[in-house]
């Protein structure tokens, strides 16, 4: 099934790449889930001061991901990374109930930006393998993602030390992104 799945997408994008931003506050698993969608496996991680950069190839679309530091003193330079991106992959630390008021008004807050406003939402609520993790419909009413009417988005539970969810919100990003492709 996975190759019939690459042959289809191969066929219908040529060799196209998309530039998706991920953010969310620190310790949310950004890092983990870039490194694990490039390499397949978890790296050992620091907190990202500034960014990360790779590509990351999957069915026959390069997507160039940009990893985001989420510090507090950091979160104002997202902006500088804005201009041409497709899609925005949002990561939620589904056991940090803490700072749900805090991920919601970051993440409304990137919504508003006018350079994003044709950008894809893609939210993971990540570390769904900890106890006490809140599960997607929790995270989808603290964001208040019910409240986003122009523009599509997704919500998708993660865990990106176990690697679940994360190709799962990869598929249904390139369905979505399939028109952007198509008019390059």
């Amino acid at each position: 099934m996975g190759i019939v799945f690459t042959r289809l997408f191969s066929s219908v994008f040529g060799n196209r790449e998309a530039r998706i931003l991920v953010l969310g506050l620190d310790n949310a698993g950004k890092t983990t889930i870039l490194y694990r969608l490039q390499m397949g496996e978890v790296v050992s991680t620091i907190p990202t001061i500034g960014f990360n950069v790779e590509t990351v190839q999957y069915n026959n679309i390069k997507f160039q991901v940009w990893d985001l530091g989420g510090q507090t003193s950091i979160r104002p330079y997202w902006r500088c990374y804005f201009p041409n991106t497709q899609a925005i992959i949002y990561v939620v630390d589904s056991s940090d109930t803490d700072r749900l008021v805090t991920a919601k008004e970051e993440f409304h807050s990137i919504l508003e930006e006018d350079e994003l406003k044709g950008a894809v939402v893609l939210v993971y609520a990540n570390k769904q393998d900890l106890p006490g993790a809140l599960d997607d419909a929790a995270i989808t009413e603290s964001l208040e993602l019910h409240k986003i009417k122009s523009r599509q988005w997704a919500i998708f539970k993660t865990s990106a030390i176990k690697g679940e969810g994360l190709f799962e919100g990869l598929n249904w990003g390139l369905q979505i992104l399939y028109p952007l492709f198509k008019s390059l």
